[in-house]
């Protein structure tokens, strides 16, 4: 049973996680979706260093999270098949 849902789980990945990344990442220039916390610390040192105004830590708000959330998931899923 658990194998059918782990498919599932994959194809939710691949159409709901890749364009976003590929979108954010790739076309508007973002770079990796860090989580929000990590999102902050880069501003704050953007902002003690007089980084350019084209610098914006917030460019992945809570769709970064999301993405690592879904991240976190999945690797407890895989994971959760070894400890049986």
């Amino acid at each position: 049973m658990m194998a059918s849902w782990w498919w599932m789980w994959m194809f939710f990945m691949l159409v709901f996680l890749v364009p976003p990344l590929g979108y954010g990442w790739g076309y508007r220039g973002w770079g990796p979706p860090y989580p929000s916390y990590i999102q902050r610390r880069r501003g704050q040192r953007a902002a003690a260093m007089d980084a350019p105004s084209s610098f914006n830590h917030h460019s992945w708000s809570w769709g970064g999270d999301v993405i690592w959330g879904v991240l976190l998931v999945g690797l407890l899923w895989g994971a959760s098949a070894w400890w049986r």
